[in-house]
């Protein structure tokens, strides 16, 4: 690494000389090591004082540091107020809150304390600080020294390399944390899962690296939390991995000839003027013979028919700074999306586009994904830009699965999301009480307005959630939402007329309906939102809506790369099918070792045969 200022030590638990055994948190995490411990050669090496390491016998949060979280209900009424009026002002004042142009004050670093190295195995994930199953099942195959997987399912009797050793490097490709960025967001959804995973290295051991790219969900706060986290100018950690980087964004120089660069930029948003500085003065150093990995935070090379201009700043971004050095951008990658998704040029496969943002948050369709895509997706302002044909290659999980998953909205969506039956119970309610204010006329001017409010909030669900979608289908399917909610409305008023409710003495009538028929009416409506999701999602409308309602935590993977010592780049893609659900303590165990292992062993496997890049 150029002018490396780690400070070794900082902030790392301490280390135990063989084992951990039970006891109190003599200097637990966070202790610092003493300044003895610093080792004064060029690249930093941890040493441990020969304390006792703490580790927990139960999932108790005061024994754990932090409190482990469930997935987020993303169809929750308070969470969706709340997380758009982030969303809202992140858009409007962006700008202003904008803290790339103000990173120019931070040091300037090419990180190349691996440059020289022979062989390098490197860990990329993306969308990780969601429920606890996921991120620490994650977690839990990143830390382990050597991870055995099985070999793919189309090649059951072709033997792979299945011994993969733990990453030197980890890249979080975007989204730490969800739903918005906070310091105990951060701590509970991922810091803490990851410190429980690997908590200290062996004695001896040099830390592995750790370096994050911010994703949408990390900017809601104008990536206040994330700085502090990641770029933190005496170095940080997260568990056992030292951050190391000082921006928002970061070079790294790989072994034999290879670069990884991570731009960071948000939706349509420009290339600060900072980080095209940085970049430019990163691309002085790039030649012919350099071979490029472009991390992304999101895969604008798929989104373009929601986001027409989505790859604009990337095309830049190539067209700029790397072509000109005649470099060779033979990998993207991106996270964003919650699956596994590969493109691959269509003639010569020189080229690939990897979306993998399986790290921890719930899955999202593979069905939607087009087979064939153009990179770049429309001519640019360069007219000579050349375009190229890529084919859909794997995708995990497969779209006739995906597909299938589809119909687990309906079981789903209400145990996943009560705040959203419990809403639409309440708005059901009110429906038919208005109904009843005057003497049961079928349209008074209360019924009006509950009639108008589900129309337009169906039609706000359908059109303000599916970006650049043709606006007249969503518009439509909006529409059909809305009336069918009104029609379940009048159907429930008529069935309410039946029973004896209305005989009752004031305010008996009100409080039995919101106390019977608000949970029944609430539960009924939940299912109609999910066969409109059902059907919506196959116009390619609502399709987020119709996994994140469902919350599905399994289907995770990350991807495990190794830079060969001749020259070549062989990427695994490593998923799993189902995430861990119950864990087991592990108090005596090596400090190096996780805290929890999973009562059900984890299966990690190759979702495709490796890819090579030369």
């Amino acid at each position: 690494m150029t002018n490396p200022q780690q400070q070794a030590g900082q902030g790392i638990p301490e280390q135990s000389p063989a084992s951990a055994f039970e006891g109190p948190p003599v200097g637990g995490p966070g202790t610092p090591a003493p300044e003895s411990a610093v080792d004064p050669g060029n690249e930093p090496t941890v040493q441990f004082a020969l304390l006792p390491q703490h580790r927990p016998t139960s999932m108790d949060p005061v024994e754990l540091g932090f409190t482990p979280r469930e997935p987020v209900p993303w169809l929750g009424p308070v969470l969706l107020a709340v997380t758009g009026v982030r969303v809202a002002f992140a858009e409007q004042f962006g700008a202003y809150l904008d803290k790339r142009e103000l990173q120019g004050a931070f040091p300037t670093k090419i990180y190349d304390e691996h440059a020289e190295d022979e062989e390098l195995w490197l860990d990329y994930i993306s969308d990780l600080g969601d429920g606890f199953n996921a991120t620490y099942s994650m977690a839990w195959l990143l830390a382990q020294k050597s991870l055995r997987v099985n070999t793919t399912e189309d090649h059951q009797d072709d033997l792979v390399l299945t011994e993969l050793p733990r990453g030197k490097v980890l890249v979080m490709g975007g989204d730490q944390v969800y739903p918005t960025a906070s310091g105990q967001e951060y701590e509970d959804r991922m810091v803490g899962p990851y410190l429980a995973a690997y908590s200290t290295p062996e004695p001896g051991e040099t830390p592995p690296s750790a370096y994050a790219l911010p994703g949408n969900h990390d900017w809601y706060d104008g990536l206040t939390a994330f700085l502090r986290l990641f770029a933190r100018r005496e170095g940080g950690h997260v568990g056992a991995w030292q951050t190391k980087q000082t921006r928002s964004y970061f070079a790294l120089k790989l072994p034999h000839n290879w670069w990884l660069l991570a731009v960071d930029v948000q939706g349509e948003a420009y290339l600060d003027d900072p980080q095209l500085d940085y970049f430019r003065s990163v691309a002085n150093l790039l030649g012919p013979d350099d071979k490029v990995i472009i991390a992304f935070p999101q895969p604008s090379w798929v989104q373009t028919i929601e986001h027409p201009r989505g790859y604009d700043t990337l095309g830049y971004f190539r067209r700029k700074l790397i072509e000109p050095t005649g470099a060779k951008v033979k990998l993207m990658v991106s996270g964003d999306l919650h699956h596994y998704a590969r493109y691959a040029e269509a003639e010569t496969s020189e080229e690939q586009l990897i979306t993998c943002g399986s790290g921890g948050a719930y899955l999202y369709a593979t069905h939607g994904l087009p087979s064939k895509i153009t990179v770049p997706p429309r001519r640019p302002f360069a007219i000579d830009t050349q375009q190229k044909s890529f084919t859909l290659r794997k995708a995990y999980p497969t779209k006739s699965k995906s597909r299938a998953l589809s119909v687990g909205i309906f079981p789903r969506l209400p145990w996943r999301n009560p705040g959203f039956a419990t809403f639409l119970g309440i708005i059901h309610t009110l429906f038919l009480l208005s109904l009843k204010g005057k003497a049961h006329q079928l349209l008074s001017f209360p019924a009006f307005l509950m009639i108008g409010l589900m129309i337009a909030g169906s039609l706000f669900f359908a059109v303000g959630l599916s970006h650049g979608m043709l606006r007249r289908i969503p518009v439509l399917l909006g529409l059909a939402h809305g009336i069918a909610h009104v029609l379940l409305g009048y159907a429930g008023y008529f069935a309410w007329r039946e029973l004896p409710f209305d005989d009752q003495a004031w305010p008996w009538p009100g409080v039995l309906a919101f106390a019977i028929y608000g949970p029944v009416a609430g539960l009924i409506a939940t299912e109609l939102v999910a066969l409109y999701l059902f059907l919506a999602g196959g116009f390619r409308v609502n399709l987020n809506e119709l996994f994140a309602g469902q919350g599905i935590e399994d289907y995770k993977g990350f991807l495990r790369m190794r830079f060969a010592p001749d020259g070549s780049l062989t990427i695994f893609p490593i998923g799993v099918d189902r995430v861990g659900r119950k864990w087991e303590p592990k108090p005596r165990r090596a400090a190096n070792t996780p805290w929890f292992d999973p009562a059900k062993p984890l299966q990690p496997k190759l979702i495709e045969e490796p890819i090579v890049i030369r």
